[in-house]
């Protein structure tokens, strides 16, 4: 297997699980139960979640007000589109 269909596999398997962990949080902090702390939200995020979590995060409108999150998840995703850009043309 090539190593895009390895990377787009990923992709979307971050981009999954980061938004079921931001639903899951949303859902969670209006009933008062365990939250998923922001770390691992911000990790998710990094290591290729971004865009999903930021578009889930607009829609349902959940830490939209976090300076955190709507200042460092578009810094990650114009990271991920850099590492895209040089994986498609310079590799």
């Amino acid at each position: 297997m090539d190593i895009e269909l390895y990377i787009a596999v990923f992709a979307v398997l971050i981009s999954v699980v980061s938004v079921m962990l931001t639903v899951y949080d949303k859902v969670a902090s209006m009933s008062k139960k365990w939250r998923i702390p922001e770390n691992i939200l911000m990790l998710f995020a990094f290591f290729g979640g971004a865009t999903a979590m930021y578009c889930v995060m607009q829609l349902i409108r959940h830490k939209t007000k976090h300076k955190k999150f709507m200042l460092w998840l578009p810094v990650f995703i114009l990271l991920h589109l850099a590492i895209i850009v040089y994986v498609v043309y310079f590799l």
